[in-house]
């Protein structure tokens, strides 16, 4: 495939060269479409993270402090704009290795990628301390200042995008970055080490180690020279980062899994919540740690909604991700879909309606029916534990009461939406619901300038906005003798 030989996928990209993986490993990345290999990733390991680490630690204390704040935002704003010239390339690389469809590739993910960086580009110069008044005779201020090296670990769902997420808040604030990519889908990370290369970030501030979470993921995790680990992925695994990080007490962001309640009251727009509903379960196939899973419809409209939801969903078209027309591409991998489908087999087996969908399609490619399961109880298997593919749980409610006890009734907190016509219950039910964001009459809108990021089992920290920008800062306070 041109575009992989272009990024190098055989090498990683450590202190502004490609080199081999140490040990020499390499595995395949797997086209989801068509369980054929696209091409071979080098297999970092605890050695290759050290190289970068060390590289990254010799960028941060060398060339990139002496880069001024400006010309820091010179930079990100060209990498965001060679991300938007390269964008045809960089949307045919994503889906071929990550199944998501060219339309979300091409009109979301990559033009946001491109937006992330230029938005942190504007915040390298905006980074300010303050004076402070104390009862000593003194002279005092506060420094933010950047943390030093920082390790991210990026998921397979939305690699480029959530790079961009963490990368550019990173280096706007002066950090240097080992960036590790998923095992399932390295190609776009290494790419944009191309690119970050072409817009002339200085050697080591942006190192890509591919390779698997028990090697090059916990290398990265246990290494003293890391300063912070930024993480996005299932909870059990955030659990396994928060336990090795406590030995070098590192800081920590871990944006972690979702049970989302999408919660529509009898007098909503029912057309378009129907439309949300169903954009928030199968865009990019449900591999969205925000998804709508949990869709808790007022008794009065129940019928009238499922019955609207279930037509218009047999009717998306499933297939090539490389087709404008398809809306539902393959699930990312065969232990992917597996997992999916085998939840499936548990809601039918608890009791759940099936409704649509439920069954693998036939042929060529881990595709998965969009399906969806009436009679859900809060307390089965599908409405409690997170599937992370195209399968929605409905259940009923009376009223408000009822509906936030149920929604809130789950270990996670990331998302949330609310769907009503009348504005005091929209704004009283999103204050009740815990979750780190909350949608109203809408449904997974993102925002470069509008924090992101979880409560209870989904994590802590926020990514972009100013507080995403704070995740990477550290303050210092300085003391002068006036006396």
């Amino acid at each position: 495939m041109p575009a992989a030989q272009k990024i190098n996928p055989g090498r990683l990209y450590i202190g502004g060269q490609w080199v081999d993986a140490v040990a020499g490993h390499s595995f395949p990345t797997i086209n989801p479409a068509t369980e054929e290999a696209i091409t071979t990733i080098a297999e970092g390991r605890a050695e290759d993270i050290d190289r970068a680490v060390r590289a990254a630690r010799v960028a941060f204390d060398g060339p990139w402090a002496k880069v001024s704040a400006s010309d820091r935002g010179r930079l990100l704003w060209k990498i965001g704009d060679l991300i938007e010239s390269h964008l045809a390339e960089i949307s045919e690389v994503e889906t071929l290795d990550s199944g998501k469809t060219i339309t979300e590739a091409s009109r979301v993910d990559v033009p946001m990628a491109a937006d992330c960086f230029r938005y942190f580009a504007g915040w390298a110069t905006k980074i300010e301390g303050e004076t402070v008044a104390v009862r000593a005779p003194t002279f005092n201020y506060t420094l933010r200042e950047p943390l030093g090296v920082v390790g991210q670990i990026i998921p397979w769902n939305f690699p480029i995008l959530l790079a961009a997420w963490k990368v550019a808040p990173a280096l706007a604030a002066g950090n240097t970055v080992v960036l590790k990519p998923a095992e399932q889908t390295s190609l776009t990370a290494l790419f944009l080490a191309r690119i970050a290369e072409e817009a002339g970030l200085p050697p080591g501030v942006l190192n890509v180690v591919t390779g698997f979470g028990p090697t090059a993921g916990a290398a990265l995790v246990d290494h003293p020279g890391v300063d912070k680990i930024a993480f996005t992925g299932s909870t059990a695994v955030g659990q396994e980062i928060m336990r090795r990080a406590s030995g070098t007490l590192k800081r920590l962001t871990l944006e972690l899994g979702g049970k989302s309640p999408n919660v529509v009251f009898a007098d909503a727009d029912l057309e378009a919540a129907a439309r949300g509903a169903q954009n928030g379960i199968f865009y990019n196939k449900g591999e969205v740690c925000t998804a709508g899973s949990r869709l808790f419809v007022e008794e009065a409209v129940h019928d009238a909604l499922l019955d609207r939801l279930a037509a218009s969903t047999s009717r998306m078209q499933q297939g090539d991700p490389l087709d404008p027309k398809t809306r539902l591409g393959p699930q990312v991998s065969e232990a992917q879909m597996t997992r999916v489908l085998s939840y499936v087999d548990t809601g039918k087996a608890e009791g759940a309606r099936l409704v649509t969908g439920g069954e693998r399609a036939p042929g060529k490619g881990y595709f998965v029916r969009p399906t969806i399961f009436g009679d859900v109880k809060n307390d089965m298997t599908i409405a409690r534990e997170e599937i992370f593919g195209p399968v929605l749980s409905v259940l009923r409610f009376r009223d408000l009461e009822e509906v936030v006890r149920a929604a809130n009734d789950t270990p996670y907190g990331l998302a949330a939406a609310v769907w009503t016509k009348d504005i005091k219950k929209a704004h009283k039910t999103a204050r009740l619901l815990r979750a780190g964001t909350v949608w109203i009459n809408t449904y997974g809108l993102y925002d470069s300038a509008m924090p992101f990021g979880g409560c209870k089992m989904s994590g802590f920290g926020r990514e972009l906005g100013h507080h995403g920008l704070l995740e990477y800062t550290q303050t210092k306070s300085v003391w002068v003798d006036l006396s």
